[in-house]
């Protein structure tokens, strides 16, 4: 089992103004019925309101670093010169007492939010608009930053970490830099109580259910599944099976992971 390190966090308790409930279902739909399997219990959060949009150009800088049970990157709490605060998203780099601001005509360093147009190529970014106004919606697990690779007409061209190569508005808004605790893909959970803190209930192999509850059910002592491919609690393909919507509009993306040629 391994652990995080908790090194570069400064403050322990939350902003407590910045933080609201956060209420926990179990999987369960209003009507009390497991609608996602493998959710329960876990250790009880308060939801840290992380500002996304980053729309006050009013300068501030960052008076404490903090976890945050909700995401896997630490969260950077700022202090606006307007006396607000906010959380945004933390980035590697990120040091105690460092400027950070957000508007047209910002400087290009760690922290700070513009529009994609501004920001020059070969610069990390995090934190990403899909629609404009509507804030950050891709690029914020820990360790992960998306990369300018040129900008044409009304697009920038972007790398996400996935490899996807797919154009973006460049009037689009995106936070500099790499995004905090690299290391949490290391983590290694080590035993199964673990897993129930999180929240995160047991999953059980189909072929070791009956066959009126799974596909893959049924049978005399250790089989195998008995069919040409595996399939779902609820018989759609398991494996190989495309789930992108037909429908949804690809023409922004040029390059897929996995492309088929």
């Amino acid at each position: 089992m391994t652990v995080r390190v908790f090194s570069d966090v400064t403050k322990n308790h939350p902003q407590k103004s910045l933080t609201s409930p956060l209420k926990k279902n179990g999987g369960r739909n209003n009507q009390g019925r497991i609608t996602v399997r493998h959710i329960g219990g876990g250790h009880k959060r308060l939801y840290r309101n992380i500002d996304f949009v980053r729309n006050n150009e009013v300068p501030g800088h960052i008076i404490a670093i903090e976890y945050d049970p909700n995401r896997s990157p630490y969260i950077a709490l700022i202090a606006h010169e307007d006396g607000n605060k906010s959380y945004i998203l933390c980035t590697k780099d990120m040091k105690v007492g460092q400027k950070v601001e957000s508007g047209d005509k910002v400087k290009v360093s760690d922290g700070n939010s513009m529009m994609l147009k501004n920001i020059p190529t070969g610069i990390p970014v995090h934190n990403i608009e899909l629609c404009a106004g509507k804030g950050g919606t891709i690029v914020r697990s820990a360790g992960t930053s998306a990369t300018i690779m040129a900008h044409e007409g009304k697009y920038s061209v972007i790398k996400l970490p996935s490899g996807e190569l797919r154009r973006i508005l460049s009037t689009n808004h995106a936070s500099i830099g790499v995004l905090s605790n690299a290391d949490h893909e290391n983590i290694v959970i080590g035993k199964a109580g673990r897993n129930r803190w999180l929240g995160i209930r047991p999953t059980v192999r189909g072929k070791a259910m009956n066959p009126n509850t799974h596909p893959h059910g049924g049978g005399e002592g250790v089989n195998s599944i008995g069919m040409k491919y595996p399939k779902t609690p609820w018989g759609s393909p398991a494996l190989g099976r495309r789930t992108r919507d037909k429908n949804k509009n690809s023409k922004l993306i040029i390059k897929r992971i996995n492309s088929v040629k």
